[in-house]
């Protein structure tokens, strides 16, 4: 199975998990819950009070709503977000998602609880068969991996 929760630090507030919005809709729309103000040039998270489980081939990729450029100058910076299975209730954060975001344009911009920011789209991926076994266990939150 896969899907999204709330994550613990978030469990009493009222906000919709994401759905797809079509039948054939690959994404599933990710909206911040809690107003934020990015300033021109600045990069801030985005609170989205979620988590998401997926099967041990599973990955969990954010990438920006498309309206996010034209309409608020707003990208998310590193292209697409990658959420791993282990990052799922890691004892660092819940595995709480963030959603970074990045104003590339000349005025600050305002987003109100609710407005969707990013869809969120569950993969399957392929290891190398060449591969040395891994063994190393996830021990923190967002950009734990590169401690």
């Amino acid at each position: 199975m896969r899907g999204f929760e709330k994550a613990k630090a978030y469990y009493n507030l009222e906000f919709e998990l994401p759905m797809r919005s079509t039948l054939h809709s690959a994404g599933y729309d990710i909206a911040i819950i809690e107003d934020i103000e990015i300033l021109p040039g600045e990069i801030r998270l985005g609170v989205t009070g979620l988590k998401a489980y997926m099967q041990d081939d599973e990955v969990l990729m954010i990438y920006p709503r498309s309206s996010l450029p034209r309409n608020y100058h707003l990208t998310i910076p590193n292209n697409v977000g990658i959420i791993d299975k282990d990052y799922y209730e890691n004892d660092d954060n819940d595995g709480a998602i963030y959603v970074s975001l990045y104003n590339f344009g000349k005025k600050t911009i305002h987003l109100k609880k609710g407005e969707r920011i990013a869809q969120g789209i569950f993969q399957k991926y392929l290891i190398s068969p060449s591969e040395k076994r891994v063994t190393k266990v996830r021990k923190g939150g967002f950009g734990s991996t590169g401690k």
